[in-house]
């Protein structure tokens, strides 16, 4: 799984910011790794330099081989706080795709004992 940040201009996606969010994405996402084809990070700041509550924002967007990419966004005070929300959000979001891609096989009816006349 790629990871690819994307980042507003007011805000420095350094490797200080970059680092602890990929090993959370990585370690939440793990189960899908294989799935997702590559996962970009959109990391933003609704207010700027000002301070706010919940004005950190995280969008993920999750290229799903076979699929449509997925999307999950999340609010919270700090980056690392808002890419773990966005992260559960695209957890629930692969499971629910998941379980419906095991669902959606076609019906095998078993013939058992099987009586041939002529």
């Amino acid at each position: 799984m790629t990871i690819q940040f994307n980042s507003a201009h007011n805000v420095k996606a350094n490797e200080e910011l970059k680092v602890p969010i990929i090993a959370l994405l990585s370690e939440k996402l793990n189960r899908f790794s294989h799935n997702i084809i590559r996962l970009d990070v959109h990391l933003s700041d609704e207010n700027g330099n000002k301070e706010g509550v919940n004005d950190k924002q995280c969008l993920l967007e999750a290229h799903i081989e076979g699929a449509l990419p997925l999307i999950a966004e999340n609010h919270a005070n700090t980056y690392k706080q808002a890419a773990e929300g966005a992260a559960d959000k695209l957890k629930a979001s692969l499971n629910s795709l998941h379980g419906r891609s095991e669902n959606h096989h076609p019906h095998v009816k078993e013939v058992s004992d099987v009586d041939v006349t002529d």
